[in-house]
């Protein structure tokens, strides 16, 4: 089996990636999220925005695709925490 390097990346992605959807699906089901770090979340999603730029930079979609999801699953995790502990409901 012939990996082209693209595809590497793609698989390197959807690892990555989804590795986020069970931590979002946790804090949603446990309407808050008191064990993770928001220092930790914010740099995080720096860090995943400038990938995202670098990806677009170089035009490697592989790193704007998983980049730009991983975002979006980070970001949801960190607002998700911060909108649990303001309502109250965290635990």
């Amino acid at each position: 089996m012939d990996l082209d390097i693209n595809q590497l990346g793609y698989i390197a992605a959807a690892c990555t990636t989804s590795a986020f959807v069970p931590q979002v699906l946790m804090v949603w089901r446990q309407r808050g999220a008191p064990g993770i770090s928001t220092g930790m979340y914010l740099i995080f999603i720096i860090g995943v925005a400038m990938w995202t730029a670098y990806g677009l930079a170089i035009s490697s979609w592989p790193v704007v695709i998983a980049n730009t999801l991983t975002l979006l699953l980070a970001s949801g995790v960190l607002g998700m925490k911060w909108y649990f502990e303001r309502a109250g409901a965290a635990p």
